[in-house]
């Protein structure tokens, strides 16, 4: 049967992307058209019928957790501004490919960004647009995955659709260890007692606590977006 032809298996997703998804092989800063190729299958999802809420890292700028002597408070919120480039950047792919989209940032900025308002992103979402969220959770000592977490959790997501670099979740690194153990489904309280290091241990928690499932999967593909909307069998779930 094509994929078209299918029903999501999903209504609402919350996607996170992290930042260095966006750089490509340069690995810091933009690659438009890696952008490009990510928003494609985000439209694909939105063309289905999937309620899209996206939130994104800022690391191929800048990340506040390792900016060595600086002010952790400082850093981190320079690493808030990082992610609104993204979530610039996202909007104006997606506007570019006629999808409707909107910007929010967790903390206010009102010339290029509506402020983050729980029920106005709900209502966008209502009506059939993306909704990119900045800043993480606009407050410093968070990650932009706890952010994520927090936004799934707000406007009631399924599901967290985590792209990431690796094909799922393992039982160690697959890339130092060649006998790494793929998990297809493993339990939130796994995944905190074994550290496997899915999402940092705060996020993990907010997501165990309300119940939120979490399918992590490679953004090598970027069409691998929409394959986890459609419901196929690609990475881990965590639930």
């Amino acid at each position: 049967m094509d994929s078209f032809s299918k029903k999501p298996a999903y209504k609402r997703v919350l996607l996170k992307l992290s930042g260095e998804a966006l750089a490509g092989t340069q690995k810091s800063g933009l690659d438009f058209d890696i952008v490009l190729e990510v928003c494609k299958s985000i439209k694909k999802c939105v063309d289905s019928g999937v309620e899209v809420g996206i939130v994104v890292g800022g690391g191929n700028f800048w990340r506040g957790r390792s900016s060595g002597k600086m002010d952790r408070t400082r850093a981190d919120h320079m690493g808030m501004l990082a992610t609104v480039i993204n979530a610039l950047a996202i909007e104006d792919a997606l506007q570019q490919l006629g999808v409707d989209c909107r910007a929010q940032t967790a903390i206010a900025m009102h010339e290029i960004a509506e402020p983050y308002i729980r029920n106005k992103a709900v209502s966008h979402l209502n009506k059939g647009r993306v909704v990119v969220f900045g800043c993480g959770t606009g407050s410093p000592f968070f990650s932009t995955d706890t952010g994520a977490a927090l936004r799934a959790v707000e406007i009631e997501a399924d599901v967290i659709l985590k792209a990431t670099n690796v094909d799922g979740v393992y039982d160690s690194d697959p890339k130092k260890n060649p006998d790494a153990k793929k998990y297809d489904e493993i339990s939130h309280n796994e995944v905190l007692a074994k550290g496997l290091g899915v999402m940092d241990s705060t996020a993990a928690s907010l997501c165990r606590d309300n119940k939120m499932s979490i399918l992590v999967f490679s953004l090598e593909n970027p069409d691998n977006i929409y394959r986890a909307v459609m419901g196929e069998n690609i990475g881990t779930v965590v639930k």
